[in-house]
């Protein structure tokens, strides 16, 4: 009797021990399927970071957040007030991408601070352009014009560097940005130059024969530079305003994507329609 109670009883552990085990195997089946279904959901988003000046950079970035949250990309536009900070944030890996900046400050930057930055994507500039005073068109500009051109630096050698292109003059060098009239080497026409502050230029306008004026004092002056222009900075204009990121990170899946969608026809048509010429897309 003794040795029937026993076996007995061992049955019953065995089938409690084996009932115990096939239910931790259940729940940790459960378990594991569940931890991947979560990874697989965080898998597909991914969060891409980008800082911007407030204005037309992050305006433009913000458009493209929902093009890129159709392919699983969350785009996180972070606004910056200065001209620094956006770099060294990309350097040090804070923010994946800056938006704010044109080439030549950014090979300055890099020459200066020892960064490893590259831009990815030309986007748009904000144009200069030549405009009519008492002479009607660059065809009709006689012997001894006067143009009016902005004074300081770096607005000067672009002014220049446009009346190049347009076969008006010929620099001593075509790549020197900060090119003075003394840099002039053939002046076939004999031209004269009114060197003035750039927010002056448009007020003179009556007064010279051709200015060249930025996009923002034009369009002060009631000035469209996509029609009033008689001739404006092309879209391989060196300070084109460009997506930059580290070096290394240019063939990043995300980075990729944020430049297709800024090249898409959304971004030029949005561009176009919102800034009334002050801003150009460029590509």
């Amino acid at each position: 009797m003794k040795k029937k109670l026993l076996a007995l009883l061992l049955g019953l552990t065995l089938c409690l021990s084996l009932a115990a085990c096939g239910g931790s195997a259940d729940d940790s089946s459960s378990a594991d399927d569940g931890a991947a279904e979560e990874s697989g959901d965080a898998a597909e988003t991914v969060t891409l970071t980008v800082a911007a000046s407030p204005t037309p950079h992050a305006e433009i970035l913000n458009q493209c957040v929902p093009i890129l949250a159709e392919q699983g990309i969350e785009l996180v536009v972070n606004e910056y007030s200065d001209y620094v900070v956006p770099n060294t944030a990309v350097e040090d890996g804070d923010e994946d991408a800056n938006y704010f900046q044109h080439i030549p400050y950014l090979e300055e930057f890099n020459e200066t601070r020892g960064t490893h930055l590259v831009d990815v994507a030309s986007v748009h500039i904000e144009p200069m352009g030549v405009y009519a005073g008492k002479t009607a068109s660059l065809e009709e500009l006689a012997d001894g014009a006067v143009i009016a051109i902005p004074n300081d630096a770096t607005n000067e050698g672009r002014a220049l560097l446009l009346l190049e292109a347009q076969g008006l003059i010929t620099l001593d060098d075509s790549s020197n940005l900060t090119a003075t009239p003394n840099n002039i080497v053939d002046n076939p026409k004999n031209l004269e130059f009114q060197e003035l502050e750039a927010a002056t230029i448009p007020s003179v306008l009556a007064d010279v024969d051709l200015a060249v004026i930025n996009s923002n004092y034009a369009l002060g002056a009631g000035l469209n530079p996509t029609t009033d222009a008689l001739a404006i900075e092309s879209s391989d204009s060196p300070y084109v305003n460009v997506l930059v990121v580290k070096e290394g990170n240019e063939n990043n899946e995300a980075i990729q994507a944020l430049v297709e969608a800024l090249h898409s026809d959304t971004i030029r048509d949005y561009i176009t329609e919102t800034f009334d010429g002050a801003v150009v897309p460029a590509f």
